[in-house]
């Protein structure tokens, strides 16, 4: 999976209908083609194409499937607040590109206030969350202090 550029995109010239796509694959991410083209009310080809066109230009990034972390034999989620030693780029850029290859890590964000990064990360245990964090975060020298929050429930948002 590509990192999230932290730049944003011009994305702009997206009309009305290129908004639509966004939203309705947004909602469901295996609607076909022609069911999609109907709901946004234009010609199958055209829906396709404006969706590969889409792809292309970043406005989508992937196709994932909402698995049950449990399934996997993940059943704790938690967010691990990470603050930094440094914040020259090359550092914060460096624990980025670290982080996002960590075992158990679903998702890492660069976030504005005291922590600058909070990981989203699933463990088959309390154990094993504990051991994720003495293992590669507390003896990263980039990594000044760490706070682990569980996450009890997850709910998906419309967005």
């Amino acid at each position: 999976m590509p990192l999230v550029s932290n730049v944003l995109r011009p994305f702009a010239a997206l009309d009305d209908t290129d908004r639509a796509i966004l939203a309705e694959l947004s909602a469901n991410g295996r609607l076909a083609n022609n069911a999609l083209a109907e709901r946004v009310r234009v010609a199958p080809s055209t829906c396709l194409a404006r969706t590969r066109a889409l792809r292309e230009s970043g406005a989508i990034r992937g196709f994932y499937a909402d698995v049950d972390p449990a399934a996997l034999g993940l059943p704790l989620q938690a967010l691990v607040s990470v603050r930094l030693t440094e914040h020259a780029r090359a550092a914060v850029d460096a624990f980025r590109a670290r982080s996002v290859r960590l075992p158990g890590v679903v998702s890492v964000f660069h976030v504005a206030g005291a922590e600058d990064y909070v990981l989203h990360v699933r463990a088959a245990s309390a154990e094993a969350l504990r051991d994720f964090v003495l293992d590669h975060l507390a003896v990263d020298p980039a990594v000044q202090h760490t706070q682990t929050s569980l996450i009890f429930e997850q709910a998906r948002g419309l967005g």
